[in-house]
């Protein structure tokens, strides 16, 4: 049995959201503050230990509860809701027990569900207390507000309780059954057993209220987990013998364990052994404790545990925890739970990029060895991980990531705000259009496989941005940072992925970011060419030219020149999209009386057109031995140099970036940061 997919309304920032979870490993990902823990924390309040709080409550709730203290009308109440939906399979034990459990089934056989749900027990009760507490007097409001009454002492958990429901899918509704709380919890824990690995592991070699030593950590796991000394006056005969014999008790009990964390890969080839040893006094026998020393065991030396690495212990604290969750459930004497789930929360903490990157493989390493040492064999939890990591995206199947952005409470405007909601996007439903340009077509599947690699290769921080900007090359992305910075723009605090991709495949991210629902900005090259023959470069004033950018070519539906330089910012910004395409505009130059308009096909003629006094003053250098006087003359220089072999785009570039002279970004540019700037942060005020 296992969690096909769960849905929470009400809580925090999550609204409304609905996500399917893997069998195997699902991976949250998105920016800060857009909801991954939240949805972690609301399985901790209805199946752990935490308690709601009045903040828990979603900000669109917080103006319902106000008013039912001002009105007394508890129609409009809210609750905080978490929808479990489980797979079964109806051959096996646990479909009768879920059978049993939930009687209402109908004819939907693989497919049960369980709602929970936190809300006002008793409203009048409720009313009355915060009457008499903050009376209303001639006609005023009361002197604070009903959410404040509840956030204060005891007074939310005295008048709210948790109820369960038994659910049923019917063609287009959900049919919802009130059960007995008693029969509702048991059958809860009945179906589930939900662990956390917590982000705030405060691994710490000293034992501090909220440190974890790694020494603790075995001890607890040999507490719980392993085979103790019989009798406390056994282990008294041992210890008092000699601690010896209870250290070679340790290593024979904890060498599956040791195993599975050796092929963590850690410690690597060159580090020392591990080793428990035990330093037990006759009053602490019971009690497990132990020392972890890190031993060299060419030269017979040990360090105590405070001489290791962070990095280090965190990974084994994460592996003794998983190990340990996964052996109590196996070990539930009675009514086992049918469904277990992990939640590891940030497990990059203290960890290099390639170890980040095998986690989750080493991870499944551990559970699988202890379902093997468990007689269990292929019974392993759902994993649930919360990540910032690129790494662990990285090594992360495409289909098991679920993005949550953040988005505008429901009923919000649409005007840039704050952000106090989220969706959760699942790329297993997303699929790309078949794309076709030139005659070429690349298939749905093909699409797809693109995007993932392109990815997995290069650009998995996409799923933490605030938004996406695409460029044309290593040149663009190597000085955009200095044009944003040039421009003062408030970009200079958003989260943002620069994405190299070429004029050809702007266009095939097309569908992802825009499935995400993640504002892009696409800054390309104009790639102008001739109409006749088989369309060799040419100038960006040539009459009748072409563009042969693919990008511009779908996204903008237009295909010549002219055409693009009519085009209007309304028309460059498509807004179902959420999108803006900006490429090389007209410059038009003024010297010595004359004047005339150039317009580059490249970001590196761009930046010598938009910079022409600096060029021909000798502040600026593209290459060129002498920029001809004439203006013509020296249009027709630039763009032949700029294209020729011996040109080179990237040490222009750095040249650019090392060299101490003031350089003005190409218009076009600064068009398209314009229009992100504005769509993340707002129109300036004026005034």
């Amino acid at each position: 049995m296992q969690i096909e997919r769960v849905e929470i309304r009400n809580f925090r920032r999550l609204e409304n959201v609905c996500t399917s979870i893997e069998e195997t490993e699902t991976v949250f990902v998105g920016p800060n503050n857009s909801g991954k823990t939240s949805a972690t924390a609301v399985f901790r309040c209805f199946l752990g230990k935490r308690k709601f709080q009045i903040f828990d409550f979603s900000v669109s709730r917080m103006a319902d509860i106000d008013q039912f203290g001002s009105d007394g009308n508890a129609d409009a109440l809210p609750s905080i809701e978490l929808d479990i939906w489980f797979r079964i399979d109806p051959a096996s034990i646990e479909f009768g027990r879920a059978f049993t459990l939930l009687p209402n089934l109908t004819d939907e056989f693989e497919r049960v569900g369980i709602r929970m749900r936190f809300g006002i027990s008793e409203p009048e009760k409720l009313f009355e207390a915060y009457s008499n507490a903050y009376p209303a007097q001639d006609q005023q409001e009361p002197a604070q507000p009903l959410s404040t009454f509840l956030a204060q002492d005891n007074n939310l958990s005295k008048h709210t309780e948790i109820s369960f429901f038994s659910l049923e899918q019917s063609a287009d509704d959900v049919l919802a059954t009130k059960l007995d709380p008693s029969e509702g919890k048991a059958l809860l824990h009945s179906l589930l057993r939900v662990d956390f690995v917590d982000a705030q592991r405060n691994i710490d070699d000293e034992e501090g209220v909220r440190a974890n030593k790694l020494s603790t950590a075995f001890a607890g796991f040999y507490r719980n987990n392993l085979e103790q000394a019989e009798a406390a006056s056994e282990a008294q005969i041992v210890i008092d013998a000699n601690n010896k014999d209870l250290t070679e008790h340790y290593e024979k009990q904890f060498s599956g364990l040791m195993d599975v964390i050796k092929g963590l890969g850690v410690p690597a080839v060159n580090d020392r052994e591990l080793r428990i040893v035990s330093t037990l006094s006759p009053e602490e026998a019971l009690r497990g404790s132990t020392d972890l020393l890190y031993v060299d065991e060419l030269r017979k030396h040990e360090l105590p545990e405070v001489y290791n690495g962070l990095g280090f212990k965190n990974l084994i604290y994460m592996a003794i925890q998983a190990k340990h969750f996964h052996s109590q459930w196996l070990r539930t004497a009675v009514n086992r739970p049918l469904c277990h789930i992990i939640f590891i929360e940030e497990p990059e903490v203290h960890l290099h990029a390639q170890v980040q990157q095998t986690f989750i493989l080493n991870v499944w390493n551990v559970l699988n060895a202890s379902a093997i040492s468990e007689g269990a064999d292929g019974i392993v939890p759902q994993l649930v991980v919360t990540t910032h990591s690129s790494h662990i995206l990285d090594a992360t199947e495409f289909a098991k990531v679920r993005y949550f952005r953040r988005c505008k409470l429901a009923g919000d405007e649409e005007d840039v705000g704050v952000l106090n909601a989220t969706e959760i996007h699942s790329l297993r439903d997303f699929q790309p259009a078949a794309v076709t340009i030139e005659g070429q077509t690349a298939s749905e599947s093909e699409a797809l496989e693109f995007l993932k690699k392109f990815l997995r290769l290069t650009h998995c921080d996409l799923f933490f941005a605030d938004a996406a900007i695409l460029v044309e090359g290593a040149a663009e992305k190597l000085l955009l940072p200095a044009i944003i910075d040039k421009t003062e723009s408030r970009l200079k605090s958003s989260y943002l992925s620069v994405l190299e991709i070429g004029g050809a495949y702007a266009h095939r991210f097309d569908t992802l970011l825009t499935f995400l629902k993640i504002p892009y900005l696409v800054v390309t090259d104009l790639d102008s060419v001739e109409a006749a023959g088989h369309h060799p470069v040419c100038r960006a004033d040539e009459p009748r030219a072409l563009t042969s950018n693919a990008s511009l070519k779908s996204l903008l539906d237009v295909s010549s020149v002219q055409e693009l330089n009519q085009l209007s910012a309304e028309q460059k910004h498509n807004a179902e999209r959420d999108s803006y395409v900006t490429f090389q505009t007209e410059v038009v130059i003024q010297e010595n009386g004359a004047s005339l308009t150039m317009q580059g096909r490249t970001f590196e003629e761009a930046i010598a057109y938009q910079n022409f006094d600096s060029l021909r003053s000798g502040e600026l250098s593209i290459g060129l031995d002498e920029l001809p006087a004439d203006l013509s003359e020296a249009y027709e220089a630039i763009y032949a140099h700029v294209k020729s072999r011996k040109f080179k785009k990237t040490d222009f570039a750095m040249g650019l970036l090392a060299g101490g002279n003031e350089w003005v970004p190409p218009a076009y540019i600064i068009e398209g940061l314009e229009w992100l700037e504005v769509r993340l942060h707002g129109a300036q005020p004026t005034g």
